[in-house]
């Protein structure tokens, strides 16, 4: 047998052995059992974790491991804002969950590089780059985890700014015909079945439990970080503040938003056109130059003509 191979195997073997004494050794009750500190946590939660924010029932090394890929990571903040942007769970509970399925994606990926390698060192295919094969692959794990985040994040956002006309108008009808702002919201949060209507019910909720509507959209708009949102709930809390009539602030964002989305059509528009001509450029026009040059070329090296 080839000395890789040879190598093969005992990483295997190894692997294998490790897996099974560490499993025994967690399953022991000695060892596997809950430490001084889980048992009194709950009691002691108001002292020492009064947000709750601790999980009691995450192993320790785990815990740590994930500790320090959160100190190497991008910043919580970010990926806060990429959460709430996306409609997943945010806040400092959603980023550790995010963090921790981070981290199992790069275990993955690192394991089943490891699994490659070894089957490629079986099979006496083994190379030196072939080494860093699980290093790459749980690099890519982790970087397709934050990837898959960012394009929800992005997506839904897009969505937001398209519906944010027709909301608008929508409130303003509402509002024309007699309504209340708040009731207003309520009822479009519960006609509508968009991203932006079911951000409005969450507004409406936070209203019923005690928060002023500016606060509420305040902070709506600032989580959600949307140029146009952003800009029509300032003007809707400035023509709460002052007492300027809301029907018309409303349709006045509302064809400001219809302006900005016309505008960012064009745009994609003209990088799309760009787009068309790379493949125009660099692969059309050199194939037809070829077959109008290649047929002389060959004439003449047979000297015909």
């Amino acid at each position: 047998m080839m000395p890789l191979t040879d190598v093969a195997i005992a990483v295997v073997a190894g692997s294998a052995f490790g897996i099974g004494t560490w499993l025994l050794v967690v399953l022991t009750p000695r060892w596997g059992a809950p430490s001084l500190e889980r048992r009194i946590a709950p009691y002691i939660r108001d002292i020492a974790d009064p947000q709750g924010l601790t999980p009691l029932h995450a192993p320790q090394p785990w815990a740590g491991l994930r500790a320090r890929w959160e100190q190497l990571a991008s910043a919580s903040s970010a990926v806060d804002r990429r959460l709430r942007q996306s409609g997943a769970p945010a806040g400092p509970n959603g980023v550790a969950a995010f963090r921790t399925r981070q981290l199992l994606w790069g275990l993955a990926g690192f394991v089943g590089g490891a699994v490659i390698t070894v089957a490629l060192a079986l099979m006496g295919r083994f190379s030196a780059p072939a080494a860093l094969l699980p290093i790459v692959a749980g690099v890519a794990g982790m970087a397709g985890c934050d990837l898959l985040l960012t394009r929800a994040a992005r997506a839904r956002v897009a969505r937001i700014e398209e519906e944010l006309p027709t909301v608008l108008e929508f409130l303003a009808l509402c509002l024309a015909a007699g309504e209340g702002i708040l009731d207003s919201m309520r009822r479009v949060g519960r006609v509508g079945g968009g991203e932006l209507t079911a951000e409005l019910r969450e507004v409406v909720l936070a209203v019923g439990t005690g928060s002023s509507l500016p606060e509420a959209l305040t902070a709506f708009a600032r989580d959600l970080r949307v140029p146009a949102l952003s800009r029509s709930v300032d003007h809707i809390a400035a023509a709460l503040d002052r007492g300027a009539p809301l029907a018309q602030v409303l349709q006045a964002q509302a064809t400001d938003a219809r302006e900005d989305a016309k505008r960012g059509l064009i745009e994609r528009a003209g990088q799309n056109e760009i787009r068309m001509m790379l493949p125009l450029v660099f692969l059309i026009l050199p194939v037809s130059v070829l077959f109008a040059i290649f047929p002389g070329v060959f004439m003449l090296r047979l000297g015909i003509g």
